[in-house]
């Protein structure tokens, strides 16, 4: 086997075992929303929003906001 042959393997050997990890976490939910969505329902089931997240808290600050 030459070496140009063994190194393309090897890359593509490398794509795809990325390809293959990323499957599960991004596109499988991308493709079965409803999936996910009654999931969602069932597990946020008895659970108060205000309580885990009071009115009025900020989520998240500007870093870049100059201080008052």
């Amino acid at each position: 086997m030459s070496a140009n042959r063994r190194i393309t393997l090897i890359f593509g050997g490398f794509i795809a075992a990325v390809a293959v990890a990323f499957y599960p976490i991004f596109f499988h939910p991308l493709t079965h929303t409803e999936d996910y969505k009654q999931k969602q329902k069932i597990n946020r089931e008895g659970i108060n929003q205000a309580d885990v997240q009071p009115v009025g808290v900020k989520i998240w600050s500007d870093p870049f906001k100059p201080k008052s």
